[in-house]
């Protein structure tokens, strides 16, 4: 069969969870709702406790900074979408929004994968070279390696969309996913170059994908190495109890995608509602629990954050007091 260059759809249909009973669409909405609450709302709290904060404007939180925003925007791309799906049954989208959502979807993802490496990185300077740290680790160095990671990131991206966009769309229209993603929108293409698009995409997302996996798991290993050369127990329980969550995030972001991308090429089967749920665990899970993980856990934010609640405590006790006085 020959195929033209030529698109003779006009629009995508997303579907979501195509095993899900209408009965539940309700739910499913509200659900997805405050997923997307939780994100907005703890990640918003992040950047303004670091940047209201003079103590907490330190490289280390800046990189925080960077991940809040990402994973805000992210939720932003993705999340409004599916939750008019479920709420209004709005399954409709054009193919210009589509393939601008893919673009953020996979562009985000990969600068979290950078973001994650520069944090691991911050931790094996400060680590294993603490004289060095002030010097080469500093809030301008770490805005302008984060603003670097973005703009190559969405340089190559744009190449990754447009040649999928080359691509003609025929017949089929339907999307079985939650977003547009490169992966589901490929497989409605036609014509002889929908394997090599496929392959070149795959390519890229795992150089992406494992290029800064194993300078995370070197520099994360190195520091575990440097914890148990300490001679005080308490300071090495102190850090490798700081890296375990960053360890625990990490693999809660790469494992899950590196099956999902290996999966689907490999021939391994597996229910599509089972391949969604997958993608959206390791997807949504991250920025709503990087809140929790990076700031609320470590030691200068829970400080400046007791000492402001002990104090607006003690100004309520003083005006109640106050108050007493008067009567």
């Amino acid at each position: 069969m020959k195929f033209t260059n030529t698109t003779n759809i006009k629009d995508f249909m997303i579907i979501g969870f195509p095993g899900l009973p209408p009965e539940y669409n309700g739910a499913v909405s509200v659900l997805l709702l405050l997923i997307y609450l939780a994100i907005v709302v703890g990640n918003t709290f992040i950047l303004t406790v670091i940047l209201f904060e003079r103590t907490l404007r330190k490289p280390t939180y800046f990189i925080f900074c960077h991940l809040a925003m990402t994973d805000m925007t992210f939720g932003t791309v993705t999340l409004p979408k599916i939750i008019a799906r479920y709420w209004w049954n709005d399954m409709t989208t054009s193919i210009g929004a589509c393939f601008t959502q893919m673009y953020f979807v996979h562009a985000l993802g990969a600068i979290v994968s950078l973001i994650l490496l520069i944090m691991a990185l911050d931790r094996f300077v400060a680590i294993w070279l603490p004289f060095r740290y002030p010097v080469w680790v500093t809030n301008k160095t770490v805005c302008i390696v984060c603003v670097l990671s973005c703009l190559a990131t969405f340089i190559r991206m744009t190449g990754i969309v447009l040649h999928a966009s080359s691509l003609p769309y025929c017949d089929l229209n339907v999307i079985i996913h939650c977003y547009c993603d490169h992966l589901s929108i490929t497989r409605l293409g036609c014509g002889e170059n929908v394997i090599y698009v496929k392959t070149v995409a795959l390519a890229n997302a795992m150089v992406v994908l494992l290029f800064p996996l194993a300078f995370i798991i070197i520099s994360y290993f190195s520091i575990i190495v440097a914890a148990l050369k300490m001679s005080q127990a308490e300071r090495s329980n102190k850090v490798i109890s700081t890296c375990a969550p960053q360890i625990f995030i990490t693999c809660l972001y790469y494992v899950p995608r590196c099956f999902v991308y290996l999966s689907s090429h490999l021939g391994f089967q597996f229910s599509t509602d089972a391949r969604i749920i997958i993608t959206m665990m390791y997807s949504l899970i991250p920025p709503v629990v990087n809140p929790l993980i990076y700031c609320l856990k470590t030691k200068d934010i829970k400080k400046v954050l007791t000492e402001r609640f002990q104090r607006r405590k003690v100004a309520a006790a003083q005006r109640h007091v106050q108050k007493n006085n008067v009567k």
